[in-house]
């Protein structure tokens, strides 16, 4: 915040922030006739999606004070954007303006009194926010009268031209608002003004050597030096510098291949004309370290930061250092600096490039390279013919360099690729060198990435034209100017007409890759993930002319979206090196991990995921059955997230954590380290640990009970080859390949042991592969008083039929007791069990093992040697902490600690994706600057209680019979002794039956909102669909009670595929309810101070308030707006104006 004085004298507290579309209105008040004179008139909300960069000034009230927008080219029509270059400095004195150090200003509007002041504090941010700018013009066809404040801080520009084009020409200098600061040697008596700015930014004691500093300063020789940046004469900047470099370790920690090892040769012929062509542009030629040794000696190429520190004013200017520094070490050419992984990503280091570690290496610094052909500008113009040799030579060396020649020709010869489609392609150049090349297509599905992904969070659709859209096919840029790459695609975008480019990733199990992107992440700090959206299930036959476009509709193979626009170009990302460890590939982990990926201003350099069987979505098994589903992440989801190119998978199992030096032990030895570890690894069937014990008399309830298994229950022998424990998509694929090579043929039993929903998908999953029913046989062990499988008893009996109808044999009450008779049990040949009645002795040929659910033995042995508190799961207090401050626990593996008096809740009973949601939520502020504190501390009584979610349990799967079943409802306390499953209640909506395979049953509670719905059909369920009713008012559904109990809905899923419902089903529909309960609420001032007692009494709306007409047109106007905005989804409604 800083004051600024208005003309008459009158003093405001103002900040400079970037516009906002809500700013919208504020700005087109303060337009007047002096603005439409010099800028012309304006579409605001226009302005400010196409602006590079918009700054508004606002009070301390939030009101705006004053508005300026700038673009990469002039106002209006006076030259093609593409072309300002050369018609400036062909008819004006502007040879130095170039379009990686000049912006035009659009518009500037302020607050009369303030205007003067107002410019000068939007001139000053700017400067300070762009580092590479260097001027401000204002060249308009509009020759209006300025006004003061405009006339005071621009300079009319030079004509050169007598007869020049009749345009209002001018120029604003960075030296008159935040110039440059002069970088000098470091002197003993700027020892007090730095460690002032040490003071106030490390937390260090300097106690035992107060004058460390000064030591520094007086300890210069060739090797080290120290340097200060001024402004005004006080010294605001420090860094200290040195050439001695320990290479060799850097060396067995980070790939430094691109840049030579970091070595530069000392004997070699034609040195001279090598050093020569390095003065021209040309990065070293990289070659091994081994190879440099056969050419000739080596030696240290890099200098070292040692200690830097600045003024927060004026950290834009660190990089005024950088080319001080390069002086300091003419014969060196890579500048290194390495940093703590939990130290925030200063602005310095914006220049210089992250240097990924080895593969098998954990270092505990971040390591960067800032390269001396970086001080370079770089320039980008349309490729010509004459480029293809030096774009071959360019990227000769990558995997996919054929497919983008190839592209590059079609360009040279037709301007469009093989199928017709336009391309274009553009090089970055450094004097005559070719160090990138860029080649863009003409996006023609912007339909369906509408439809499917949420571009609108960052665009307003429809202020870009279909033309300026384009989908990025080819990437190439070498690491040394990756500081270049927002500025190449600005210049691109501007070059080419564009206003947004589009990044794919496809998983691997589809098309191969035809796309040549080197380097991928210079993409994606450009760039921000878009977030898929959730898709309608239209019944397309039904709904014939009235279902939304083909377009929309077909099927394309999922990929992830990455979206670059003009006003991202200089929109700064908030680097994270921290080490956040994710151990388990659960939905609780996955959606944690989701979160993360999607903050759309934050860079996760240090995501890492262990899990068994690497990511769930490496390939595509939407068919391989077994295992019930909780509608999660189905395949095609997991492809649609950004997690291949943000995280590192570890494969393997967690075996140990330890704490004092943070660090995972992995099985097979590998070493993970941490700064945060976050465990989230669920609950898995464990294998079953024989009684020993088999004759009649034995108890049948000698199970161990759910939980980890002690050392003496876990099962430690060998596990039979045919046994199959499935607890994940992989152990699924990999039983169902085994069955069908080596099972279907033979006449042995395959045993189902479990007693949970997954025994009988499993058993459809063996019928469905065409084993006979008689040869299957369903063994339950004691199920805990008061479990069951499924909460409604027509779906339990409907199960039960269809299993007796296969002939699958079914056996209650069994606990294992010996497997081969007692003796070795590869290969497992027979069985046998306790009962209640008689024993039970089975002959087997596969074993699928569905029981003893409980925490891993080996997470338990990692939680319990290391100290953590378990208490049959990992012990956490409410904001998902354990007992170490920097370890968190979320999903079913966590319970909350006793101090709660909460046993009934744990994440168990909660949707899991909430769960870890949440959870990235709570740990969010820990690396995101830009998030607020909240306004006020919770009260001490919150601490007390544990968080509730709202989401709903879901549970789906293929049953016996050929059913497909959903069960979604509420989440509910577990009664000690029982799980928490709830019977479904009298007050419930039902139609159909399991005899004819259309039984749907909701439930609603006591203020008619569904909180349960459950579905048994034969045909295919649109899941996605039905998930929406979850939460609804049955007024919202239809009157849905009403029209049930006058007899008007014999089959509801005839009733929701009527075309009204897909306005619910809709992924906004949730944006759309909350308008309306504001507008309700709004418009009843008595009312509105009444709260509603509960979240779900929220969602009721009183009638009474529509019986006011004002009411009433609100409502249908709303309604109206979001028909309309939503259209190309909803097109089966018919909207006022277009009947």
């Amino acid at each position: 915040m800083r004051t600024i004085t208005s003309n008459s004298g009158e003093e405001e507290t103002v900040a400079v922030r970037r516009s906002e579309s809500a700013d919208a209105q504020g700005i087109d008040s303060l337009i007047g006739p002096s603005s439409v004179a010099v800028f012309g008139r304006i579409n605001v909300i226009h302005l400010l999606e196409k602006a590079n960069l918009a700054v508004t000034l606002t009070n301390e009230r939030d009101d705006i004070v004053a508005q300026a927008s700038f673009f990469d080219h002039p106002v209006g029509n006076l030259v093609d954007q593409s072309q300002w270059e050369p018609f400036l400095h062909e008819h004006f004195s502007a040879e130095t303006c170039t379009p990686l150090n000049t912006l035009f200003l659009h518009l500037f509007v302020a607050r009369e009194d303030f205007a003067r002041a107002s410019i000068k504090e939007i001139m000053r941010a700017v400067f300070n926010a762009v580092t590479e700018l260097e001027y401000i013009c204002l060249v308009s066809p509009h020759v209006g009268v300025l006004e003061p404040a405009l006339e005071q801080t621009f300079q009319p520009m030079q004509c050169r031209t007598d007869r020049g084009p009749q345009c209002l020409a001018l120029i604003c200098h960075r030296q008159d608002h935040f110039p440059r600061l002069n970088v000098r040697p470091a002197r003993v008596e700027d020892h007090d003004d730095i460690m002032r700015i040490f003071a106030d930014q490390i937390k260090v004691s300097v106690s035992d050597r107060p004058y460390f500093l000064a030591e520094i300063i007086e300890t210069q020789n060739e090797e080290n030096y120290t340097a200060v940046c001024e402004s005004d004469g006080v010294a605001v900047g420090f860094v200290s510098v040195t050439s001695d470099v320990d290479l060799k370790r850097l060396q067995q920690s980070f790939d430094l291949s691109e840049f030579d090892c970091l070595f530069k040769k000392t004997k070699q012929d034609k040195s001279s004309a090598k050093s020569e062509s390095r003065e021209e542009g040309e990065e070293p030629t990289i070659t091994s370290n081994t190879d440099s040794q056969q050419q000739g000696e080596t030696q240290s190429n890099a200098f070292c930061i040692q200690l830097f520190v600045i003024d927060k004013k004026f950290e834009t200017r660190s990089v005024d250092f950088i080319p001080y520094m390069f002086n300091l070490f003419p014969g060196l050419d890579f500048c290194i600096i390495t940093i703590p992984t939990l130290s925030p990503e200063f602005l310095l280091l914006q220049s210089f490039l992250r240097v990924p570690p080895l593969p098998s290496s954990f270092p505990p610094r971040e390591l960067y390279v800032f390269h001396r052909s970086g001080l370079r500008s770089v320039n980008v113009r349309p490729a010509v013919a004459l480029d293809r040799q030096s774009v071959c030579k360019l990227v000769k060396s990558l995997r996919l360099n054929d497919s983008l020649l190839e592209d590059l020709d079609c360009f040279y010869e037709t301007r469009r690729d093989m199928k017709g489609v336009p391309l274009q392609a553009f090089v970055a150049q450094v004097n005559s060198q070719v160090v990138g090349i860029v080649i863009i297509r003409d996006e023609q599905d912007m339909e369906f990435t509408r439809a499917h992904y949420n571009i609108e969070n960052f665009i307003y659709f429809s202020h870009h034209r279909y033309e300026e859209h384009a989908h990025i096919r080819h990437f190439v840029l070498k690491p040394s100017y990756q500081h270049f790459t927002k500025h190449l695609f600005k210049e691109i975008l501007r070059l080419a007409h564009k206003s947004c480019f589009y990044h794919r990733i496809y998983p691997s199990y589809h098309s191969p890759e035809n796309s040549c992107v080197s380097h991928l992440d210079f993409v994606l700090n450009c760039a921000v993930p878009v977030r898929p959206r959730r898709q309608i299930i239209y019944p397309l036959e039904e709904l014939g002319i009235n279902a939304p476009s083909t377009q929309i509709t077909k099927e394309q193979a999922p990929f992830s979206l990455s979206l670059i626009s003009r006003k991202l170009t200089m929109e700064p990302k908030v680097t994270v090196n921290a080490r956040i460890v994710v151990v388990g590939a659960s939905d609780t982990g996955l959606s944690f991990l989701e979160v993360l990926c999607f903050c759309p201003h934050l860079k996760f350099n240090n995501l890492t995921l262990i899990s068994t069987h690497s990511l769930p979505g490496d390939l595509n098994h939407e068919d391989v059955g077994f295992l019930s589903t909780s509608h999660a992440y189905s395949s095609k989801d997991l492809a649609k997230l950004p997690l291949h190119s943000s995280i590192t998978v570890v494969t393997g199992k967690m075996v140990g954590i330890n704490r004092k030096s943070q660090y995972v032990l992995v099985s097979g030895g590998g070493k993970v380290p941490y700064d945060h570890l976050i465990l989230c690894t669920g609950l898995q069937y464990q294998v079953p640990r024989p009684s020993g014990v088999y004759d009649r008399e034995a108890a049948p309830h000698s199970q161990p009970p759910p939980g980890p298994q002690s050392a003496q229950g876990r099962y430690s022998g060998t596990v039979p080859s045919n046994l199959f424990t499935l607890n994940d998509l992989h152990d699924a694929r990999q039983a169902r390949g085994w069955i069908r090579d080596n099972f279907l043929e033979l006449e042995d039993n395959a045993i189902v042991y479990g007693n949970s929903i997954d025994i009988y998908t499993s058993v459809e999953t063996l019928l469905s592969l065409g084993i006979s029913g008689r040869r299957i046989h369903v063994v339950c062990p004691p199920r805990q008083p008061g479990a069951a499988c499924f909460s409604d008893p027509v779906v339990e009996k409907a199960v039960a039929v269809s299993m007796e109808t296969a002939r699958v044999h079914i056996h209650y009450n069994c606990v294992l007791a010996q497997w081969n008779n007692g003796e070795h049990p590869d290969p497992l040949t027979s069985v046998s069990f306790n009962t209640d009645t008689e024993p039970l002795h089975l002959q087997c040929g596969v074993f699928i093992n569905l029981s003893n659910k409980g925490v891993d033995y080996d997470a338990f042995q990692s939680i319990n040697n290391s100290f953590l508190v378990f208490d049959s799961r990992l012990v956490i207090n409410s904001s998902f902490y354990t007992s170490d401050p920097v370890i968190c626990g979320a999903g079913p593996l966590t319970k909350f600690s006793r101090c709660y008096h909460a046993d009934e809740w744990s994440h168990g009973n909660f949707n899991s994706k909430e769960v870890g949601q949440n959870l990235a939520v709570t740990l969010l502020p820990l690396f995101d600057p830009t998030m607020e504190p909240t306004a006020e501390e919770s009260p001490a009584e919150m601490d007390r209680l544990v968080p509730l979610y709202k989401q709903a349990k879901i549970q789906g799967g293929k049953l016996p019979g050929g059913f497909n079943y959903l069960h979604v409802t509420k989440p509910t306390a577990t009664i000690k002794g029982s799980r928490s499953v709830k019977p479904i209640q009298d007050n419930g909506i039902a139609t159909g039956g399991a005899e004819t395979g259309n039984y749907f049953s909701l439930h609603l509670d006591s203020l008619d909102v569904v909180e349960t719905l459950t579905c048994l059909s034969l045909q295919p369920l649109p899941f996605s669909n039905y998930l929406c009713l979850f939460a609804k008012h049955q007024q919202l559904l239809g009157q849905l009670s009403n029209r049930y109990y006058q007899g008007l809905i014999r089959d509801l899923y005839s009733f929701f595929r009527q075309s009204w419902c897909f306005a619910v089903y809709h992924d906004r529909f949730s944006d759309f309810e909350q308008e309306l309960q504001q507008i309700t609420s709004s418009t009843d001032p008595l009312e509105s101070e009444q709260q509603p007692d509960t979240e779900e009494e929220a969602v009721v709306v009183p009638k009474h308030r529509f019986t006011e007409a004002e009411n009433r047109a609100a409502l249908r106007n709303s309604a109206v707006k979001y028909l309309t905005y939503n259209r190309n989804l909803l097109p089966m409604f018919a909207i006022p104006g277009q009947m």
